[in-house]
């Protein structure tokens, strides 16, 4: 994504009503993502969990709303302090942007462009939530919402985007999010669960999706979105970046859900719909770096490198003990490792900037500073992640007890279930029963048979 950029005052920029139309459209394509997340999330926890990893997506939309306008804006946006954090005091609030202010050296407003970037800020803590199923008090996730996003969040959306960065420095390239987004979200959420340990039941209990009807509607809905996410991150499209970011997207994803279902079909023998939805995932998840520094071939080799990667690393908290609830660590933090370093591969250099990977004879140079990238954020939201949840453990908790995960966090939580079973089974049924004949009175509820 191309931080603002210094114009000379001949060359200033003037609004552009088309691209103002475009980014408008793609912020509601980013936001309608967080709803998505949720049902597909919620279509692979038990009922008992449903509206509770519902709500674990929405309350994002809520929180990260309010402090983005206070002043996460001017933490990731404003002007750089040290290469680390941004501040700008007019972006505070938004008490000191003009209507028709122009975000720096684009056709857009800059209530457009935070619009924009606000949405990305919302769904990345909803990420990390998947990984947390089942067992985390709702209160303690919306605070720790509150400070992952201020001493996580928008410090890393600064590094890797904000004007003066220092991964922007560096010349990393991350065109829609991998690092800022998806590696933040799944190493946040591998630190948190090492701190939180696992569910009840887990490698014990069957533990299957509930709705796989609702992960393919979410799934469906992410892919939608994601083209406002990937191609709404070149501001624009005068030059047609955007629209090969557009095409590779749709590209790696077709070529990431074939990749999973051929991987699951010759390793456990079967084509899954939750294979697919993942696998679908998890393309999008890698060509959301790459994609502006590719072409749609390269977008085919991304997309099916990740799909077979990210299938394969799902396993591993079977093996490693770690309970991953959703697979966030195997699908978000792996995808987007896989798309960050294949920039150094793939990078054509004659798309988004004319930096070239190995394979078009830019030699190293490009993959070593992806590479400085994606561990630089891993890190820093592995560790600082963990250390947050360790204090909301030792402080308020973080966990639900053993008895209200095992009778279902939804009651304990929300006071609600997700579903009415009570006159499902075919057995027995209400409705109005008429008063006798030749009687008077008002028609009673009885039970009869249905």
């Amino acid at each position: 994504m191309p931080p603002g950029i210094t114009t000379l005052a001949a060359d200033a920029p003037t609004l552009s009503a088309a691209n103002t139309g475009f980014m408008l459209i793609c912020s509601a394509l980013v936001m309608i993502m967080t709803p998505a997340l949720a049902f597909f999330y919620g279509g692979m926890v038990r009922v008992k969990s449903t509206l509770n990893m519902l709500m674990m997506s929405f309350i994002s939309l809520g929180i990260v709303t309010i402090l983005w306008v206070l002043y996460g804006f001017s933490l990731a946006f404003g002007n750089d302090v040290g290469s680390f954090i941004g501040w700008t005091s007019d972006f505070a609030g938004f008490s000191g942007i003009g209507v028709t202010e122009l975000w720096d050296g684009y056709t857009i407003p800059v209530y457009v462009f935070a619009v924009f970037q606000l949405m990305f800020a919302i769904i990345t803590p909803a990420l990390i939530s998947g990984a947390l199923a089942d067992r985390v008090k709702f209160t303690s996730w919306a605070l720790f919402i509150t400070l992952w996003v201020t001493v996580v969040y928008f410090p890393v959306a600064h590094w890797v985007w904000g004007a003066g960065g220092w991964l922007f420095e560096l010349g990393v390239i991350d065109f829609a999010g991998g690092t800022a987004v998806h590696i933040n979200a799944g190493a946040a959420a591998l630190g948190v669960i090492l701190v939180i340990g696992k569910r009840v039941g887990f490698k014990k209990d069957p533990m299957r999706p509930h709705s796989l009807p609702l992960v393919m509607l979410g799934a469906g809905l992410l892919w939608f979105g994601w083209f406002g996410f990937n191609a709404g991150s070149w501001l624009g499209n005068d030059d047609g970046v955007g629209a090969v970011m557009f095409v590779n997207t749709q590209v790696a994803t077709a070529a990431a859900m074939l990749a999973w279902l051929g991987y699951e079909k010759l390793r456990h023998g079967s084509f899954t719909t939750l294979g697919a939805a993942s696998g679908a995932v998890a393309g999008l998840v890698a060509i959301t770096p790459s994609g502006g520094a590719i072409s749609p071939l390269g977008a085919i080799a991304v997309g099916a490198i990740a799909g077979v990667l990210c299938a394969m690393a799902v396993g591993l908290k079977y093996r490693f003990g770690y309970d991953d609830s959703l697979d966030v660590v195997g699908v978000h933090l792996v995808g987007g490792v896989a798309g960050s370093l294949l920039i150094g591969l793939f990078a054509t250099g004659g798309v988004q900037s004319d930096a070239k990977g190995l394979f078009y004879g830019g030699g190293l140079d490009q993959l070593g500073k992806q590479a400085v990238g994606v561990f630089a954020v891993l890190a820093y939201s592995l560790v600082v992640s963990a250390i947050l949840a360790f204090l909301l453990d030792k402080t308020i908790g973080m966990r639900v007890t053993e008895d209200d995960e095992v009778s279902g966090i939804d009651q304990v939580e929300h006071a609600e279930t997700a579903y009415d079973f009570s006159g499902a089974g075919g057995g027995l049924s209400t409705r109005p029963t008429p008063p006798a004949p030749g009687t008077t009175g008002t028609p009673t509820n009885k039970k009869v048979d249905a």
